[in-house]
């Protein structure tokens, strides 16, 4: 009989460790409080990547020194641009043409690999990046440049389901880290260059069922899902041809093509959409909602409670699609918005009114500034590409010379915040492009343009620079300029730290308060990627993912030419404190690992 009872509560016992080993929601909500994992992009459903760690701190930074190193291996190098997401000892990384690994958090050591096969004929618009994976339950999520979801087991890397998003020949694709709220995995949809129709989808995170639907072009209805598949109406988004003129709604563009953020304290998940297509904006007039926007889903209904629009009738390629990071500021919950117009904005979280706006890059020139009663821009008329059809042979409108360039002040790059230091740290560029209009007639599946660009530089000195920027104020507290243009994510953490990479190949930090540069480490390809922070029997870890690639060096015009000598790559470096001081600079030649030549 005691033999049985024992064997009953063993059984028990297991019972209640395997229920604990799977990642659960409340897990997820705690995710920016618990260092020992990471479950989220961001570091956190809010978006913060804001880490609690302190061991890493501005004394003992210095000391900072290799761990590991993992080499994605193979010819598929191009850029990446991955968060890893971490727990029970594996850490998950997405690579470039849509690989998934799982590692061994401690070691570097491979557990398994997941290889999607991609059809020939995918087009996406900047690179066959991805940006990171999603984790709940026992499973590992994350989106294919074909537009597919696929969800594998977290312990042996097999395919679990898998779901078509739309049709790549339509030009649809994903390479966002998915979110994952309530049970719920949330995604957008890229392929805005294409003429496609952006919008934000929920699925149920363990089968793949979808649960509703919600596009983000104005005129499109919305859909629930019940449990056998069958689609219910759930409200058309906005209203039909109010601010889209004829049919161009029904090829609008507006993709969220970087995923969003969710907070716990409004049940909102906020999410930036994309340009309007086609570029050329003269022949859709209007505001053409809700490209451009952020635009805040109430995650239960699938409906939207209330959006902002931060450039309507964009003519300019600024797609809104940045990040919206929520944090307190003078006892209200608020977001932060660094868009690729150039602009930062603070909106109030639960209902999007805006507080605050201002320029973040030295150089604005399609807007004087934002109208903080109206919320609007105050246009510059005169630094709006032309119309075409008002050209002289109807082939070419005005060109004009416009800043920032539509690679944006801040692109794909997510920033961070310190609950610290109440500021933002935000990987801007300063640059121009000449851009024009031209005819355009869409055809499905194909470039959906109407414009021509070229991007130039604006100062010879820098392009790049991290700049710490005071939410309230307005006020840049100080900045490290870079050479070359800033494309990877940062870090802050509560050592007093802000953690960062360049194209040239360095992680650095910082002193958050003051900038002071305490240390770099050379990982032998560009870093266009977010660090994390993490910590494991006692210790804490940085990892970055390191791999030249991108927007930039494809449509970088002039910029392109000035960085074309640097060297792609595909590799995972792991930071700890050396022991006995061990200080970076010890560190060998040959821990430097040069990335094989672009193909």
């Amino acid at each position: 009989m005691k033999l049985k009872t024992t064997a009953v509560l063993i059984g028990l016992a297991l019972a209640t460790l395997g229920a604990q080993a799977a990642v659960t929601d409340q897990m997820i909500l705690n995710d920016a409080k618990t260092p020992g994992d990471i479950l989220s992009w961001g570091i956190g459903t809010e978006g913060q990547r804001h880490s609690p760690l302190t061991k890493v701190n501005t004394a003992t930074v210095k000391n900072l020194t290799p761990a590991w190193a993992f080499s994605f291996g193979g010819e598929k190098q191009r850029g990446q641009e991955a968060q890893p997401v971490i727990y029970k000892g594996k850490m998950f990384v997405t690579a470039s043409y849509s690989r998934l690994y799982a590692l061994d958090a401690l070691t570097g050591k491979r557990l398994w690999k997941y290889e999607h096969r991609l059809p020939e004929g995918i087009v996406p618009c900047c690179d066959v990046i991805n940006r990171g994976a999603a984790l709940y339950d026992n499973l590992v999520i994350f989106g294919t440049l074909d537009a597919q979801l696929v969800a594998l087991n977290q312990d042996t890397g097999e395919v679990v389901w898998r779901e078509k998003i739309d049709n790549y020949q339509d030009g649809y694709s994903y390479s966002a880290a998915p979110l994952v709220v309530n049970g719920l995995v949330l995604t957008g949809v890229s392929g805005g260059e294409f003429g496609v129709v952006g919008r934000v989808e929920a699925r149920d995170a363990k089968t793949g069922q979808m649960v509703w639907v919600r596009p983000v072009v104005e005129g499109h209805m919305g859909y629930t899902f019940d449990k056998a598949g069958n689609k219910v109406e759930n409200g058309v988004s906005g209203t039909t041809n109010k601010s889209w003129p004829g049919d161009l709604w029904k090829t609008g563009g507006a993709t969220p093509w970087l995923g969003g953020t969710y907070d716990a304290k409004t049940g909102l998940a906020y999410f930036g959409t994309g340009n309007p297509a086609p570029w050329n904006s003269h022949i859709r007039q209007g505001d053409n909602l809700f490209s451009c926007s952020t635009v805040a889903i109430d995650v239960k209904t699938g409906k939207i409670v209330w959006h902002y629009q931060n450039t309507p009738n964009d003519g300019w390629d600024f797609d809104g699609v940045n990040e919206f990071v929520t944090f307190d500021m003078d006892g209200r919950r608020v977001g932060g918005k660094a868009d690729r117009n150039g602009f930062f904005y603070v909106n109030d979280a639960k209902t999007g009114e805006l507080i605050n706006a201002f320029p973040f890059v030295k150089k604005v020139t399609w807007a004087t500034g934002i109208d903080l009663k109206t919320g609007r821009p105050n246009y510059d008329p005169a630094n709006r590409p032309g119309n075409p059809a008002s050209s002289a042979d109807g082939k070419k409108g005005n060109v004009v010379f416009s800043a920032p360039s539509f690679l944006g002040g801040k692109n794909q790059m997510p920033m961070a915040y310190s609950p610290q230091t109440k500021l933002f740290y935000v990987p801007s560029n300063e640059w121009g492009m000449e851009i024009w209009n031209e005819p355009i007639t869409y055809k499905k599946g194909a470039a959906y343009l109407g414009a021509g660009f070229t991007i130039k530089t604006i100062d010879d000195n820098y392009i790049g620079a991290l700049r710490a920027i005071d939410p309230k104020s307005g006020k840049i507290v100080w900045e490290v300029k870079n050479e070359a243009p800033l494309w990877g994510g940062v870090l802050t953490t509560a050592g007093n730290l802000v953690f960062w990479g360049t194209p040239e190949g360095y992680l650095k930090a910082a002193d958050a308060k003051t900038g002071k540069v305490l240390w770099q480490f050379q990982t032998g390809s560009g870093v266009v990627a977010p660090p994390v922070a993490w910590e494991a029997n006692g210790e804490q870890y940085i990892t970055v993912v390191s791999g030249w690639g991108g927007a930039v060096p494809l449509w970088g015009g002039d910029v392109a030419k000035k960085v074309n000598y640097l060297e792609q790559g595909g590799m995972v470096w792991t930071f700890k404190l050396g022991k006995g001081g061990a200080a970076v600079a010890a560190v060998p030649a040959a821990a430097k690992v040069a990335a094989p030549a672009a193909r």
